[in-house]
């Protein structure tokens, strides 16, 4: 299937689980009576418009390039998944503004047995989630699918947290332990605390990406590899890689031999773009300048270089 297919196809599922989620997260959080699975809930429910800004932006930088953007649409997936990210901020803010306003005004709430079996549900469906998306956007290089991949990883972490502070609700009631009354509205900010955190992380990887952060050394030394197996590269003298969403763009220096026509330069050029394009799926374009092959004590030639 195509990569493109895969990646829209997973949102999709993501969309529709995380609509089934909520709907019984909702429903059972006002039966059950529990402020920590409401809070669960609505991290659900930004789920879902997450995955739908991902799947928008997606579509958009799978567009081929045109005259506006001459380098593709790509970036449009990174800013997605800064949209994702500062929309995880913003649940977690919200969910812990009324945790806190419901200790102060003191209303505790004693959840029932329910609410623990619709967490479990929950923390099994958005593994599994979050174990599909991550290792498809790996993949394939996608940054919004990896970021749509812990949006589903944070929503798992905070049912365990409102797991935990339902079951201790529950204790202190059956055991009239006053305290551990609390323990589901605690729960709920502890909800919130680990989605805004996720939220930061991602805004930070994504912020790197819309940078056109340059690739390190390492990466870097694969397409010189690459450049230098082509027939009539003499030396490679500089090679710059930036991030272009979940491509990269390239900008190559190379020696060819100076006696060389120039149709036979621009051959040699089409060669390694073709090649660079071929051996590594992550580069969308490559561009090529072709310098005068010289020794070092040829100064003035080594000064065209």
């Amino acid at each position: 299937m195509d990569v493109n297919k895969q990646i829209v196809q997973a949102t999709w599922i993501g969309i529709i689980a995380n609509i089934i989620l909520t709907l019984l997260k909702g429903a059972f959080g006002f039966i059950a009576n529990s402020k920590a699975l409401l809070a669960d809930a609505l991290h659900s429910a930004s789920d879902i418009v997450g995955s739908v800004v991902i799947l928008f932006g997606v579509k958009v930088a799978i567009k081929p390039p045109d005259e506006e953007h001459p380098y593709g649409h790509g970036k449009a997936e990174t800013i997605a998944s800064i949209i994702v990210a500062f929309l995880l901020i913003l649940v977690g803010v919200e969910i812990t503004i009324s945790a806190i306003k419901s200790m102060f005004q003191g209303n505790v709430a004693i959840p029932k047995m329910s609410a623990l079996i619709i967490i479990a549900i929950s923390i099994v469906a958005k593994e599994a989630l979050f174990q599909y998306k991550y290792r498809l956007g790996k993949r394939v290089n996608s940054i919004a699918l990896i970021s749509e991949a812990w949006h589903h990883r944070s929503d798992a972490f905070s049912s365990i947290a409102a797991l935990i502070g339902i079951a201790a609700t529950l204790i202190g009631n059956h055991y009239d332990i006053s305290f551990l009354l609390y323990a589901d509205a605690v729960a709920s900010i502890a909800v919130a605390a680990i989605v805004i955190r996720m939220g930061y992380a991602l805004a930070k990887e994504s912020s790197i990406m819309m940078m056109e952060q340059v690739l390190d050394e390492q990466q870097i030394a694969q397409f010189e590899q690459t450049i230098t197996g082509v027939a009539g590269v003499r030396k490679v003298d500089k090679v710059y890689a930036r991030t272009h969403g979940r491509y990269v763009v390239l900008d190559v220096r190379l020696s060819v031999d100076a006696n060389l026509t120039v149709e036979e330069g621009h051959m040699i050029s089409k060669q390694v773009k073709r090649s660079l394009i071929t051996n590594h799926n992550n580069i969308q374009d490559a561009i090529i300048h072709l310098n005068p092959y010289a020794t070092c004590s040829e100064d003035i030639a080594c000064k065209l270089v």
